[in-house]
């Protein structure tokens, strides 16, 4: 009898750790669902305007603008960086999407591309604002960033023009040509075939991208190797790297809590510039030019993180 017993208790604990066991796995597909899939298309969508507007402004210039005004634009692109600067302050990345298309098309210089990744920031407002962050020192991080991006933003333009490098003229064919869009069927046609073509891209990288940070990132970033000095701000410059919001939400919770400082998460802020640097590596198909890009990110991020804990830029 006891042995009877003791078999119907077995069975009966069994039954509970499947039942938890499913529980749990279920609770966490439905986190899952959410926070890969759902915000993968959420993500995807709020690029989709940008991208059609820029792709729709680049057709105009290439096809239907005179001569006269693409040299205006060519001559207005010394003042690029400060409105660079100022426009990927704006918590939204699809300003850096959309500067990924407008360099690779050239109608942009490098050095505005790099003012807009560098000022970009994604999830960082929003985030900040939610966690009562002062709002005096909110600004200075803004600030901070924007003005590093529009001074790193004239000093290459500066460099490429003492290496007499000439600004390459606009070039929207050798996108078309890239992308197969079938230009002769209209501007806005082309426009829409571009945009649902990297939309589409942007989406499944991001599904992928969504399901290594949901299982990985949180693990990542809490690990004690980010308490050491320099160590964590080049890390944090690679986590910034990652092309999604993810990245920016990560890093700058973490420096919220104390896990990382405030200036190793400016490290990955000015690193990360969301999904316009895997824009600019599926668009602009020259490699070397895009490795030499990535690596001007990371190194200014990781130089201006430090300079930014060195002169006592904090959260707190």
């Amino acid at each position: 009898m006891m042995r009877f017993m003791s078999v119907l208790h077995a069975d009966h604990s069994s039954h509970g750790g499947i039942s938890d066991f499913l529980t749990d796995k279920l609770g966490r597909f439905g986190e899952f669902l959410d926070e890969v899939i759902l915000h993968g298309f959420i993500d995807t969508l709020k690029l989709v305007l940008f991208l059609f507007l820029a792709y729709l402004f680049m057709e105009y210039i290439e096809h239907k603008a005179s001569d006269k005004v693409k040299g205006a634009m060519t001559r207005a692109g010394k003042l690029g960086p400060v409105i660079g600067g100022i426009f990927g302050a704006v918590p939204q990345c699809g300003f850096s999407a959309a500067a990924a298309n407008l360099y690779t098309g050239r109608v942009i210089t490098l050095g505005t591309l790099i003012a807009v990744f560098l000022s970009t920031s994604d999830e960082m407002l929003p985030i900040l604002i939610a966690g009562n962050i002062k709002i005096g020192k909110v600004l200075t991080i803004i600030l901070y960033k924007t003005a590093v991006g529009i001074a790193m933003g004239f000093a290459i333009d500066f460099a490429l023009k003492l290496m007499k490098r000439e600004k390459e003229e606009i070039n929207i064919d050798e996108i078309c040509d890239n992308d197969e869009c079938h230009c002769e069927n209209g501007i806005v046609a082309s426009a829409i075939h571009h945009t649902l073509s990297v939309s589409l891209f942007v989406l499944l990288v991001s599904f992928a991208v969504n399901a290594i940070t949901f299982f990985a990132l949180d693990e990542v970033l809490s690990g004690s190797v980010f308490a050491l000095p320099v160590i964590s701000h080049v890390l944090s410059a690679l986590v910034g790297l990652i092309p999604n919001c993810a990245s920016s939400v990560a890093l700058t919770r973490f420096a919220m809590s104390g896990v990382i400082s405030t200036g190793a998460m400016m490290s990955g802020l000015f690193a990360g510039a969301g999904v316009g640097v895997l824009i600019l590596l599926k668009m602009n198909k020259r490699p070397k030019e895009n490795a030499m890009i990535v690596a001007l990110l990371l190194i200014i991020g990781v130089v201006f993180g430090l300079f930014a804990d060195l002169i006592g830029i904090s959260l707190t």
